[in-house]
């Protein structure tokens, strides 16, 4: 075999072994991927890539799509993000967005947002588009007694400067229902809240509730009021039966007392005829006694027997009973 076989062969050999080592060490279809799309990506930097075990296919089409949009993102941004644990895609979206709008938001600025939790792209629409959000059913009572159901809708615009670290959107309802239940509660007369809701509106505003929030509110407008129950009617109504149930009880108790003391009185009266019943069954004792000795003969005895018969019958003519009270007719 020739010596310019054996080089051939070799040279061969070693151009297997480079593709080879090429096919295994870069992701080929992402460069020509890159390379199609006008985002060209050095071979070296997508091994690179590979051997840290990130997503090369993401980046690279995250990379591709920024490069056509014209935005200025490096490769390494990309990473950065990434490994950081953040949404590459959402951050060149919101890029892209941001530029079609002609805002000039920083990459670092969108960065932090994305890492904060908050969707990017989301933030960036509500920063060109004002979004609307609305509150739950807020109760309130005005001065009259009357139960105001409010419904508000509030019109919101984000504070790209404050959106780290400023209030969000839950705070915000808070606060506008908070200020309903103020409003409401101040009013002297509910119709009046009805009338005119703009009243409360206008209540809201001057208390300037976006401050420290990420959100400028724009508008705050009450979409739907419904009378709920007369509170103060029922306070009243409620206070009338406690009242007529303590009377009642009052009254009860001063009957149960009169009927206590009806019965006592009537035991009180049973003694005593008791005691009168004792004293009388002496007298035949003493009448006998003043016979015996000599005190009382028996022509007095028969005269105190007429005077009992006369007596008695003088009460029987006058309707009375032996304990002289008229007997029923």
């Amino acid at each position: 075999m020739s010596a310019g076989i054996i080089v051939l062969i070799v040279f061969l050999c070693l151009v297997v072994i480079a593709v080879t080592l090429l096919f295994v060490f870069v992701p080929m279809k992402s460069w020509w991927i890159a390379l199609t799309s006008g985002a060209h990506i050095s071979m070296a930097k997508l091994a690179n890539l590979k051997m840290r075990k990130t997503p090369v296919q993401e980046i690279v089409a995250v990379y591709s799509m920024a490069k056509k949009a014209n935005i200025n993102i490096s490769i390494n941004d990309l990473e950065t993000h990434y490994l950081a644990g953040g949404n590459i895609r959402r951050i060149v979206e919101a890029l892209i967005t941001s530029k079609s709008a002609k805002y000039n938001l920083s990459l670092e600025l969108l960065k932090a947002i994305d890492l904060s939790g908050r969707n990017v792209v989301e933030v960036v629409k509500s920063l060109i588009t004002p979004k609307i959000v609305e509150t739950d059913w807020v109760s309130a009572i005005a001065r009259d007694g009357i139960e105001l159901n409010v419904k508000a809708s509030i019109t919101l615009k984000t504070n790209i400067q404050k959106i780290l670290g400023g209030a969000g959107e839950d705070t915000i309802i808070a606060r506008v229902s908070e200020c309903v239940v103020s409003c409401v509660g101040s009013s002297e007369r509910s119709a009046r809240i009805m009338e005119k809701p703009e009243i409360i509106s206008e209540f809201i505003m001057k208390k300037r509730i976006d401050v420290e929030s990420a959100f400028e509110v724009i508008s705050v407008d009450i979409i739907e009021i419904n009378i709920g129950n007369n509170i103060g009617a029922k306070l009243i109504k409620d206070e009338a039966d406690k009242k007529r149930i303590m009377a009642q009880a009052h009254a009860e108790e001063r009957r149960a007392m009169a009927f206590a003391l009806e019965q006592e009185m009537k035991a009180k009266t049973q003694e005593m005829k008791s005691v009168v019943l004792a004293a009388e069954a002496e007298i035949p004792k003493a009448i006998a006694q003043a016979i015996k000795d000599g005190k009382f003969n028996i022509m007095d005895y028969y005269k105190l027997q007429n005077i009992q018969a006369d007596t008695a019958m003088r009460k029987t003519i006058a309707g009375e009973t032996d304990d002289n009270e008229p007997k029923d007719e």
